[in-house]
């Protein structure tokens, strides 16, 4: 994992659709290689996110669902894109016998979330995505990209 961040962005969402709404952006942006980790308590709104980056990147709507059992979804979009949840899981090794590292290198986007319990996942460079509770319906969005691709990936979704 890259050590040091290349460029951070913070935003402040003040309900579920304007979550959703961001990640229809980010999923308009998405290309082949790009992985994105995100990050947040229950709730926090990261499947908010990922059906919104889903719909961004043409995947339809009927085909989105939680990963939790699964561990890892594939979509077929604009391009294809997995959505990987580790929630479930303890350790790399628990990632390592689900086949997720065998995805890494193909000509997909991933989404990760749950970064955060085996943060070793994450490839070099990729764009973090942590979500807090703010109050109400409010959460605090904060992103930061590690690498050239992720950076440039960061300034086109949030200039």
């Amino acid at each position: 994992m890259s050590a040091e961040t290349s460029a951070v962005r913070t935003v402040r969402l003040e309900s579920p659709d304007a979550t959703h709404q961001l990640g229809v952006r980010l999923g308009e942006l998405l290309e082949p290689g790009d992985f994105v980790g995100l990050i947040g308590d229950l709730g926090a709104g990261k499947t908010h996110l990922v059906r919104g980056v889903a719909e961004g990147a043409k995947v339809p709507r009927s085909e989105v669902a939680s990963p939790t059992f699964a561990i890892v979804y594939p979509y077929a979009g604009r391009i294809p894109l997995y959505h990987a949840d580790l929630y479930r899981l303890t350790d790399y090794d628990d990632l390592y016998a689900t086949g997720f590292l065998d995805l890494e290198g193909t000509e997909s986007a991933m989404l990760v979330e749950w970064l955060d319990k085996i943060p070793q996942a994450a490839p070099r460079d990729y764009l973090r995505v942590t979500l807090k509770h703010t109050g109400g319906d409010a959460r605090e969005l904060l992103a930061e990209a590690f690498g050239a691709r992720p950076t440039a990936l960061l300034a086109a979704w949030m200039p």
